[in-house]
């Protein structure tokens, strides 16, 4: 194991130092986008050594074709995962941040085997274990790394899917972000049912 994979595994450490055992990573994707669901993931991994996967870092940092790899092998490993989405309708009636909030304990209580302590992007979720945010926390736990690339890939190809669904918007480019292309859409075509209207009400009213 390299020096870096060791520092990100720095909190889960910390978590088993304390008595915790089973260490859930909790991180979203998509609180920015204009259109599509914000997507959370919850995971519980193992951390024995000849368990860690190597390469896991933020999702973002990772490219397209090593983050399909590595959502492989973090869904075969898991010892529990659990996808969340809220919809965009749901996102204009709670806010963005409430929406994420809501699916990420979705996420972690959903979990098939409960966790004893949680590992969470930036957010305190309330649930029924203790909670540990951690600023940029997907580029610096093994665990919400882990999380955020499965979740990461699950969006990316649901909105490929969409995007045959709704082809006037190029979804499969830029994944419901506010590109110039997705603006320029929008304005000629309209919204859809996927575009989350208190995003665009800036360059769109009804």
């Amino acid at each position: 194991m390299t020096e870096k994979e060791l520092l990100k595994l720095q909190y889960e450490n910390k978590c088993l130092q304390k008595g915790y055992k089973l260490i859930a990573g909790c991180d979203e994707v998509g609180r920015g986008p204009l259109a599509g669901p914000v997507v959370c993931c919850a995971v519980i991994m193992p951390l024995n050594e000849e368990d860690i996967i190597e390469g896991i870092d933020d999702s973002k940092k990772v490219s397209e074709k090593k983050r399909e790899r590595l959502a492989g092998e973090i869904l075969a490993k898991a010892i529990a995962v659990k996808v969340c989405r809220v919809e965009p309708k749901e996102i204009d009636e709670i806010n963005i941040l409430e929406a994420t909030k809501k699916c990420m304990a979705d996420c972690v209580n959903g979990l098939v085997v409960k966790p004893d302590v949680l590992l969470c992007d930036a957010l305190d979720i309330k649930t029924q274990v203790p909670c540990y945010p951690i600023i940029k926390g997907d580029a610096l736990s093994y665990t919400i790394g882990c999380a955020s690339i499965v979740a990461k890939v699950y969006r990316d190809n649901l909105m490929v899917e969409y995007a045959k669904q709704y082809p006037d918007y190029g979804f499969e480019k830029h994944k419901g972000y506010g590109t110039a292309q997705h603006i320029k859409a929008i304005k000629e075509k309209g919204p859809c049912e996927l575009h989350r209207r208190s995003f665009i009400k800036n360059f769109w009213a009804e």
